[in-house]
């Protein structure tokens, strides 16, 4: 068999576990859920399951860190605009592709992620991408910025960014991603380089 099948074969598998981690914990939380109900759910052996991963704690850590990876390759992206690019965009009231590839990414990934971040998910994970938001995209734009020019300090003004991208976030996927990701990136995007008082018309 060859190396492709066999990896072919490893991703579908992983998926399907990984489909049954969410569903699990969307319906009775992560602490309730047993390697037993993993299997039952996934359709698979217990001997599939830790061909792959040592305990359902590691199933987790290697699908928040698939999601987290993920991410921090869309945010390198960021590294690559400067200023004059972000001006563009905004003088076109067009979001910046970036952020069109990460909405594109969570709701390729809705379930999962909308799990996660919810009362039933890893209050660990709002953290970690967190994080990934703070060091992969706000800072890659506002290190570009004169902090001699700014009305507050850098550091407060990127927590508060960070936040609000993270709350957007799970409002959207909370609502049912009545957005697409080209809309919801420009409603980001505007409160972002706008600010909340220009976006609600002040």
């Amino acid at each position: 068999m060859s190396d492709i099948k066999v990896d072919r074969r490893i991703i579908k598998t992983k998926k399907v576990i990984r489909n049954a981690l969410t569903e699990l914990m969307a319906d009775k939380g992560f602490d309730a859920i047993t390697v037993r109900d993993l299997t039952e759910k996934a359709d698979i052996n217990r001997g599939t399951f830790y061909l792959h991963y040592q305990d359902k704690y590691d199933l987790l850590a290697q699908s928040e860190e698939e999601v987290l990876l993920k991410l921090k390759e869309i945010g390198l992206n960021m590294k690559n605009l400067n200023l004059n690019d972000i001006q563009f965009f905004y003088t076109q009231n067009q979001p910046a592709p970036f952020l069109i590839e990460f909405f594109e990414y969570l709701q390729e990934n809705s379930d999962f992620m909308n799990v996660i971040l919810g009362p039933k998910g890893d209050p660990s994970f709002q953290v970690k991408i967190k994080e990934v938001i703070r060091q992969n995209i706000i800072q890659n734009l506002f290190i570009k910025l004169k902090k001699e020019d700014m009305l507050v300090p850098v550091d407060m003004f990127i927590a508060y960014v960070t936040s609000a991208h993270l709350g957007v976030i799970q409002q959207w996927l909370n609502s049912g991603m009545k957005q697409t990701p080209y809309e919801i990136s420009l409603i980001l995007f505007n409160l972002t380089v706008q600010g909340p008082r220009a976006s609600i018309g002040l």
